[in-house]
């Protein structure tokens, strides 16, 4: 998961945009749950914001989507496509934004656009965007999460991934050359859940997709330790931001938190579950959640081991080559757990370059690792392969050059 502390900058626009809740973009017309997965139901072009007062110098549009969600039912959510004003597209990146918040503003669809009030949480997603905008690639930012803004679900966020993609092969005015389109998958901190979800299930949901390498980084795996380790730790604000689109998501977590929520551990997830992730964390620093449970929280985690051993990453491991990076000292996410899993898709026949990264921490890495993640996604795409088998290693700093 990630964040960033900084001040708002307001974003001048003579109409406040509309939230997806309150948008009827968002809203798909009759019949649209028997179009077949990827088929989209409405577009609009739109302007993406930049780090600056300027739009991003691209094209864009919204997408409104069929998919899938966990369930196997009909699901519509909507992603944000994007390519340079001129020149021809090498490829298409899918980029998987840290969306560690379920209210509606914190979509990518609304934070990403020109016009929506700060830029908080987007940061890292503008600088992600514009450098990919630079290698001549098609992006598309799906809202992974789904229109409930259901936290770390399984499967749900894969399908998402690629029906966007499915989409974004399908709309003419991005240029791609339809299932011939090179595809590579990309996230970092948050944006690794959907990400790896999208490589797991890429076989069987969508094989026609030409997945050429998929990258991520600050991977959270497992989550039920995960979540434990935030608690009464100066990132402790992320759990009203994620347990709330958990609760949502899984009747049996729901049913847990609960029974053993108190009026006021209540009142803390409906307040979290209206906010992006940047006020919470600068509000529940080192929030105790026994404080507003009945019961020790590492005790309400273990009665839910079952739902949280469900989102985690099974043992088959994704057929795509991977470009894994982590920091060796991140301060959000325990190396150790990374190395175990990336050691139990190695040995699963996965082809793997993993490289952990002495210097950085969290936030740094996701910024000082982007040139060298792009290089190694240009040269899939380009039609170079990956190297083969597995490959782990550890340098100073990935900014260095070093993957």
């Amino acid at each position: 998961m990630l964040c960033f502390v900084g001040t708002p900058i307001a974003i001048g626009s003579a109409d406040p945009l509309p939230t997806p809740r309150n948008d009827p973009f968002y809203t798909p017309g009759s019949g649209w749950d028997s179009q077949a997965p990827g088929t989209i139901l409405n577009s609009r072009p739109v302007e993406v914001a930049s780090l600056g007062p300027q739009a991003q110098d691209a094209d864009a549009w919204q997408l409104l989507y069929r998919t899938t969600d966990t369930a196997g039912h009909p699901m519509a959510t909507v992603t944000t496509v994007l390519r340079p004003r001129t020149g021809q597209v090498k490829g298409l990146i899918s980029y998987q934004a840290a969306t560690d918040a379920s209210a509606p503003q914190c979509a990518p669809s609304f934070a990403l656009r020109q016009g929506a009030p700060d830029k908080y949480d987007a940061s890292l997603d503008f600088i992600q965007i514009d450098q990919m905008l630079s290698s001549g690639h098609a992006i598309s930012v799906p809202d992974w999460q789904g229109p409930k803004g259901s936290m770390l679900t399984p499967e749900q966020p894969g399908y998402a991934v690629l029906d966007g993609v499915r989409a974004a092969e399908g709309f003419a005015p991005l240029g791609l050359s339809g299932t011939d389109t090179p595809v590579a998958a990309m996230g970092y901190s948050g944006g690794s859940f959907g990400t790896s979800w999208a490589a797991q299930v890429h076989p069987a949901y969508a094989p026609e997709i030409r997945l050429v390498g998929v990258a991520m980084g600050g991977w959270t795996a497992p989550i039920g330790r995960y979540l434990e380790s935030l608690d009464s730790g100066p990132f402790s604000g992320f759990l009203p931001s994620l347990l709330p689109g958990m609760m949502r998501a899984d009747p049996r977590l729901a049913a847990a938190f609960d029974k053993y929520l108190t009026p006021a551990g209540q009142a803390l997830m409906a307040a979290g579950d209206s906010k992006c992730l940047t006020p919470n964390m600068a509000q529940h620093a080192f929030l105790r959640m026994d404080d507003y449970l009945t019961i020790p929280f590492s005790q309400l985690l273990e009665q839910v081991q079952a739902s949280l051993a469900d989102l985690d990453f099974g043992p088959e491991a994704p057929t795509a080559p991977l470009f894994l990076y982590n920091a060796v000292h991140d301060e959000i996410v325990n190396i150790a757990r990374v190395d175990q899993a990336v050691a139990q898709w190695c040995a699963s026949g996965a082809q793997i370059t993993y490289t952990r990264d002495q210097l950085s921490e969290h936030v740094s890495l996701a910024i000082s690792a982007t040139p060298a993640v792009l290089r190694w996604i240009d040269e899939r795409l380009a039609g170079q392969a990956a190297p083969g088998g597995c490959s782990r290693h550890t340098v100073p700093s990935m900014s260095l050059g070093g993957a």
